[in-house]
């Protein structure tokens, strides 16, 4: 059967509409860009670039959780990867860490299509659970691996601050920039995503998938597809994080608490949403980092307490998430 693709909707409106987001996107990108100019606090400074990173790696899980559908809390396994691919290459090689990005989310999406290939043939909360299983295999595997470091990690040698390391010990701002510019580039891709081919074949296969496969929509390829990138992306993040906080082991990076916190945003600024994952971490991080600032040892899981109070009173009043508030959205219409 020939694969019917969707004409893309050529319309005025909707061409204004991406033209829209597309300002919109430049108009943020410049606001937050300017903010270190007014918070010169390292500790603010520090949950900006974590507030960054998680929504650029949120918007990196909702390509495949999000646009088609594929429900994942192993992404962690693939930030993981991508951590430590740039602290092995860097720390035993002296291979700068950003061809340790591009290899570590190479690799990732290799292996996505690898797990893929028998993965996506479960269905609902069995490829959930599948997911769950891998990362946690991932996670034993890192903690029992001499390769790893093991349990104790690798450390990263500290030196002169240099753009082709990505080592800054004097400031932040180094750090504050290139989340910006990876939230930019994933924020981007989505964007362009939307309106392609992939795009619309992935919210068919989210919406109905015996509906888009009887059109022709090859449901199985689409799946990879979204996985591939997604997990690319999401490496990028995990070889980012290995350069900013310079020292990693397996629970730092490959607990399953990193994929419940890459899903998080997402579902509560509005899952399939261009705007839901940066909205949702805008909320949920800085409350985490400030929760444990201040509450200390004794605040010890108060940070989930209020993340389910938050996500329940956003299901209840808005279940499209919080980007509903800022407009009805219609269906198959993105952000």
């Amino acid at each position: 059967m020939a694969v019917v693709t969707p004409a893309p909707v050529t319309n005025a409106a909707h061409v204004t509409h991406r033209r829209r987001q597309l300002a919109a996107g430049g108009v943020v990108l410049v606001a937050v860009a300017l903010l270190p100019l007014f918070v010169t606090d390292i500790f603010l400074l520090n949950v900006l670039v974590l507030t960054l990173l998680y929504a650029a790696v949120s918007q990196s899980w909702n390509i495949l959780g999000g646009y088609c559908g594929q429900i994942s809390l192993g992404h962690a396994l693939y930030f993981g990867i991508g951590a430590y691919c740039a602290s092995l290459l860097y720390v035993n090689f002296e291979i700068t860490p950003w061809l340790g990005m591009l290899s570590g989310g190479a690799l990732s999406a290799l292996l996505a299509l690898a797990l893929g290939y028998p993965c996506f043939r479960l269905k609902g909360h069995y490829f959930v659970i599948a997911t769950i299983v891998i990362a946690e295999i991932g996670l034993l595997l890192a903690l029992n691996l001499e390769l790893t470091g093991a349990a104790l990690g690798i450390q990263w040698p500290i030196g002169d601050d240099s753009w082709l390391t990505l080592q800054f010990a004097r400031s932040k701002l180094p750090y504050v920039y290139l989340a910006l510019a990876l939230l930019a580039v994933t924020w981007l891709v989505t964007w362009v995503i939307e309106e392609s081919r992939w795009g619309y074949w992935w919210r068919a296969v989210k919406d109905n998938p015996e509906a888009a496969q009887s059109l022709g929509v090859d449901i199985f390829r689409s799946k990879m597809a979204a996985a591939a990138v997604s997990a690319f992306l999401t490496a990028i993040g995990g070889a980012f994080y290995a350069a900013f906080v310079a020292y990693i082991d397996p629970d730092s990076v490959m607990a399953f608490r990193f994929s419940l916190l890459f899903a998080l945003p997402a579902v509560l600024g509005g899952i399939g949403t261009l705007w839901g994952p940066a909205l949702g971490a805008a909320i949920l991080i800085p409350l985490t980092e400030v929760t444990r600032s201040y509450a200390g040892g004794s605040g010890s899981g108060l940070d989930l307490v209020l993340y389910g109070v938050l996500i329940i009173v956003v299901a209840l009043l808005r279940p499209d998430g919080i980007v509903s508030f800022l407009h009805r959205p219609t269906r198959n219409r993105a952000g």
